[in-house]
């Protein structure tokens, strides 16, 4: 029973009890009066029957005013004590209880102030404690970071119903470019499903070959298979099974995931089939010209006395056959030139790093001052970075001994598929001679000797090396020529230098968690997954043509805000900006010119959202936005949705305000980044983790108890 219930039954009980006090008390007295009395009592009373009901009435009104002190002053104290304590206890520690109501609540709040000063000394006793014990455990995490980040192959770990626990840098970037091309699917995170990339049974049938294996005593079996993903990559994967260890009780380990190492194949596929259609064109496009040549000289030697009108008509096919032949080496070798070459392998490397490097190295080894010319800051090539530092640093160093160079400038451009590298100088030109010696010898710079010579490192990246002078400006330069990053590679090294901080790679707990979307509503809310939404838009009604402008979310996992997976996006509404809106959320029409419009945007933002809770502050009013869109998109959400304005109610119902501001001022939430789409998805994200212990408190623990309550609130009854 409510209090404000329990106070108006406590209102009309003790008017019945003074209704009834009084006429046990008159009722004695009119029985022993005499029947003239009476009439003349009955008389008066009739005279003033006004005033009898107004005294009355202000009795009641007194009574009822007394009881509503004693309700604010004891009841009501008592209860927002209880809710400022569940905060303090499981939110906000830093939480202070300040006296309200009657003054013997004040040593009450201090009494428990107190206690609470003390657990915060405790605790920061605790965590004095296990820092210790904690710090080795943290190393080897930031080891398996660091090593699962920076590895050059893409992994991706996955329990048994095909959920991430764990992926590297190299298969985050690798899925972006690939999800691209497919709008907006194939993206990983912790938690999301590999099925959005891979086919099921694909994974399911690879699964049951190693089970298979395993049951025949194979004791590391591994499957491999290739395949293509929505956006049309080719992929080669190899799987291998993660296993439980063995129980004490001696059963056998069985699987409880899977790792998957990816290759894309995509370009050396397409390669290897360019290589053979080469082999073809040079084998069938041959056989008819050596046929004839071959024909041709045959019946020369058969037959030497042949009239020289003859003869120079076979000698003529010969030639022309001879040519033909050559043209088409010569237009094979031009239009096949890097199928022909056996490469080093090379990666992708931001030039410029790559000059800071080169000159940092002969700074320090050869001690000649360095400086840049005009360096193409956004330029990507694709080098051997170590062998291409040692030939610069040596090039150096002989510039420095053989020709008292003080100064070298480095200069770098683009050149179509290539680069030009160049290193500039001061003084007089290298001769033919002395440069041929410098790529035929070892490369030697100080006490360092490499077995490669220049011209090793120079083939290695198929490139070359010219030596040429600037007339005007008095200067010698070699320039080096080197291959330039492929197209691909650029949107890949761009999307890595673009990430702020490491992202959350792994969350071993997920291998706990199976079968977690089969019946969401009895999943207990500390373990499913969210993501937490909020959109910017043009005006507060969306059914008067109002639209999105910005759509933000963050995904929640196994109760932690993963910051890094995130979406942001702005959208073109097509529609002018007011001023008003324009100053709430701060975005220009300038910002919003050649962004995405909704139809693009909401397919790509619903498989973010794919197989999660939504969550969200006044949700309905973002869904809202959805909805009316779902004949333009074809995207419709169906998933379960929490709303924080209908939760907070719930914990707080002796709270008067429940805006988010209110709710993160209760909650410790520091607020940033506020009326930005991806700011407020961030902020309503770490309130709702915080509403999630609370809420247990009241006795909801699962989905369906949150969405029931929910629907109990007096906010489910806005509609948009």
């Amino acid at each position: 029973m409510s209090p404000p219930l329990k106070y108006i039954l406590a209102l009309a009980g003790c008017l019945v009890a003074l209704a009834a006090g009084l006429t046990l008390m008159v009722a004695p007295i009119w029985a022993d009066l005499q029947p003239n009395e009476k009439e003349l009592i009955s008389a008066a009373i009739a005279k003033r029957a006004g005033l009898a009901v107004f005294a009355i009435l202000v009795a009641c009104v007194a009574v009822g005013l007394a009881l509503r002190a004693a309700f604010r002053a004891y009841v009501h104290p008592a209860l927002k004590y209880t809710e400022d304590i569940l905060v303090q206890l499981h939110t906000n520690p830093s939480l202070r209880l300040e006296p309200v109501g009657g003054s013997e609540f004040g040593p009450l709040a201090k009494a428990i102030n107190g206690l609470a000063d003390q657990r915060d000394a405790f605790e920061r006793d605790i965590v004095d404690r296990i820092a210790e014990a904690k710090r080795s455990v943290e190393e080897e995490r930031n080891r398996l970071a660091a090593l699962m980040s920076e590895l050059a192959q893409s992994v991706v770990v996955c329990n048994m119903d095909g959920r991430i626990i764990l992926y590297n840098n190299r298969a985050r970037l690798q899925f972006r470019v690939m999800a691209e091309g497919a709008g907006g699917g194939g993206l990983i995170g912790l938690g999301r499903s590999i099925f959005t990339v891979f086919e099921r049974n694909l994974i399911s049938h690879a699964l049951e070959d190693i089970q298979h294996r395993l049951k025949r005593g194979g004791s590391q079996p591994v499957a491999h298979f290739v395949t293509t993903t929505r956006a049309g990559q080719l992929l080669r994967v190899q799987m291998a099974p993660v296993l439980s260890p063995q129980g004490e009780s001696g059963e056998e380990p069985h699987v409880t995931g899977y790792v998957l190492v990816l290759e894309n194949i995509t370009r050396t596929f397409e390669t290897e089939s360019k290589r053979d259609e080469l082999l073809q064109a040079l084998t069938e496009g041959s056989r008819a010209s050596l046929a004839n040549i071959r024909a041709a000289v045959e019946t020369l030697l058969e037959y030497p006395d042949m009239a020289g009108e003859q003869r120079d008509r076979f000698v003529r096919v010969m030639g022309e056959e001879a040519r033909a032949l050559s043209q088409r080496l010569d237009g094979t070798v031009t239009d096949y030139a890097d199928l022909l070459k056996v490469r080093w392998p090379l990666e992708d490397m931001l030039g410029a790093d790559l000059i800071a490097a080169a000159r940092r190295r002969i700074e320090q080894r050869v001690r000649l001052p360095t400086k840049t010319d005009v360096v193409d800051a956004s330029l990507w090539i694709r080098v051997d970075s170590f062998s291409l530092l040692q030939a610069i640093t040596y090039l150096a160093a002989r510039l420095k001994d053989d020709y008292e160079v003080r100064e070298i400038r480095f200069r770098l451009a683009a050149a179509g598929r290539l680069a030009y590298l160049d290193m500039l100088w001061i003084g007089p030109l290298v001769s033919t001679e002395a440069l041929m010696d410098w790529e035929m010898e070892p490369m030697r710079t100080e006490a360092e000797v490499s077995p490669l010579t220049l011209r090793d490192v120079i083939d290695r990246h198929s490139g070359e090396i010219w030596h040429q002078r600037e007339t005007a400006a008095q200067r010698s330069y070699f320039r080096l020529v080197i291959p330039a990053a492929a197209p691909q590679e650029e949107v890949e090294a761009t999307l890595m230098t673009g990430a702020d901080s490491r992202p959350e790679y792994y969350d071993f707990d997920l291998f706990r968690q199976t079968g977690e979307y089969a019946e969401l509503d009895e999943r207990l809310l500390t373990e499913l997954t969210y993501t937490v939404i909020d959109t910017e838009t043009t005006g507060l009604d969306p059914s008067a043509g109002e639209e999105i402008i910005q759509i933000g979310a963050v995904r929640i996992v196994n109760g932690r805000l993963l910051r890094q997976e995130n979406f942001e996006q702005l959208v073109d509404p097509r529609r002018r900006l007011t001023r008003t809106s324009a100053r709430v959320h701060g975005i220009t029409e300038d910002m919003l010119r050649g962004q995405p419009t909704i139809e693009k945007v909401l397919p790509a933002f619903h498989a973010f959202c794919e197989d999660t809770v939504l969550v969200g502050h006044n949700a309905a009013f973002d869904m809202r936005f959805f909805q009316l869109k779902e004949d333009a998109t074809g995207v419709r959400f169906t998933q379960p949705v929490l709303d924080t304005l209908l939760l907070s109610p719930i914990i707080h119902p002796n709270q008067e305000q429940h805006r988010l501001e209110a709710i993160c001022e209760r909650l410790g939430v520091n607020i940033i980044g506020r009326h930005t789409a991806l700011g407020d998805a961030i902020v309503t994200g770490e309130v709702f983790l915080k509403m999630i212990p609370l809420l247990a408190e009241q006795g909801i623990r699962n989905l369906r108890q949150a969405r029931e309550a929910a629907q109990e609130s007096y906010y489910a009854r806005v509609n948009y």
